[in-house]
């Protein structure tokens, strides 16, 4: 079990991290910066704060 939450917040961190450098256009250096150091410390927090921050924002 413990092995399947590590993979969903690595997925979720890598999703992040990828949005954010190479999707979202809108951010400065230092917000990158930032959502990158979160998603690898609280990578399922990180992505869920994000997707409501930023994505849901979007549509």
């Amino acid at each position: 079990m413990s092995g399947l939450i590590y993979l969903i917040g690595l997925i979720c961190a890598i999703w992040v991290i990828y949005d954010v450098w190479v999707v979202n256009k809108r951010l400065d250096e230092t917000s990158k910066l930032l959502w990158t150091i979160l998603a690898v410390f609280a990578n399922i927090l990180a992505a869920i704060i994000y997707y409501f921050i930023h994505k849901r924002r979007a549509y």
